[in-house]
């Protein structure tokens, strides 16, 4: 029997019918109302209403970009939605009448690939999400890692450098600072600014606006050959696996999935963050190394994960 996943971001929510399989058979999006938790909770109940006219379905996942509390039914925090200990699973109950399971967005995308994408066959696994910010979930012997309070496996808040550029958290030197787009762009433009001459071909499809440069035109110059792009890309990937490893000296998993934005940089990416986790790793040259590939189901890892989760009741 079906289930509907539904995956709301800051801007996008993204609904679908999800087969056993993890195949997505119907689909449909609704802007995020960020700034009104009801209009947010009233757009998620038409979009599953839109999918019910047609598909008969037995439960809904709602993956949220929050922290979700242990008993996956209230979002306590969200940095980027109006989300303040909201009874989210109560309230989308309400409106479509049907058993809902809530799930932070990461950990469903985590999940997502755990069963249906590139963590099928292992038991224990990493999934980091580089996009704007960094992401992530973990599951170890087959199961999620939600932790006491439900908010564990927030991979992006390690701290790795005392006293570092500041994040939006309001801590400062979290990883997210030095592994994501945001960081990318962030030396990006700082080149740009101090090395016009190096930076030419950022330069160039930034319209001259050091301030212009992003995330896709570094991803282009390097895709094109560009030495300072590619630096710059190599810093990324030397930042995620020196991150990758310090949290598999505590998890060891034998599988780290990469997936988010910038993941389509592809080996240009993970050919550096694979050489960083294993001179990083302790003991890397008598223990084996966990595989790190590119996760595989995109923007529907969330959704797929999430509609698994409301399965499993």
């Amino acid at each position: 029997m079906s289930t509907i996943g539904v995956d709301i971001g800051g801007t996008k929510i993204a609904a679908g019918v999800v087969e056993a399989d993890g195949t997505v058979a119907a689909r449909t999006r609704r802007v995020t109302p960020a700034t009104d938790p009801e209009a947010i909770e009233d757009a998620v109940a038409d979009a599953v209403a839109e999918l019910r006219a047609e598909h008969d379905v037995t439960a809904v996942g709602v993956a949220a970009a929050g922290y979700i509390d242990a008993s996956r039914s209230t979002v306590v925090f969200a940095p980027n939605l109006a989300w303040r200990h909201e009874p989210l699973r109560e309230e989308v109950e309400k409106r479509v009448e049907l058993p809902v399971v809530v799930e932070n967005d990461a950990n469903a995308a985590a999940w997502g690939e755990f069963v249906h994408g590139g963590g099928q066959g292992t038991r224990d696994m990493l999934l980091l999400t580089v996009g704007t910010g960094l992401g992530g979930g973990v599951v170890l012997d087959g199961e999620l890692v939600r932790g006491t309070g439900g908010m564990g496996a927030e991979v992006g808040h390690l701290r790795v450098v005392p006293d570092g550029h500041q994040c939006g958290c309001g801590r400062t030197g979290c990883f997210e600072q030095y592994g994501s787009g945001q960081a990318l762009v962030r030396w990006a433009r700082a080149l740009a600014g101090t090395d016009p001459t190096g930076a030419a071909r950022l330069l160039e499809l930034a319209g001259g606006d050091p301030g212009a440069v992003t995330g896709p035109h570094v991803t282009r110059a390097a895709e094109e050959g560009d030495e300072a792009a590619l630096a710059l890309v190599a810093t990324l990937g030397r930042w995620l696996g020196e991150g990758a490893a310090s949290l598999a000296a505590v998890l060891d998993p034998g599988l780290v999935l990469v997936g988010g934005g910038v993941s389509s940089a592809g080996d240009m990416l993970l050919a550096p963050m694979r050489r960083a986790f294993a001179g990083a790793l302790t003991a890397a040259q008598h223990r084996e190394l966990a595989r790190i590939e590119p996760a595989v189901l995109g923007n529907d890892a969330g959704m797929v994960g999430v509609a698994h989760l409301a399965a499993r009741g």
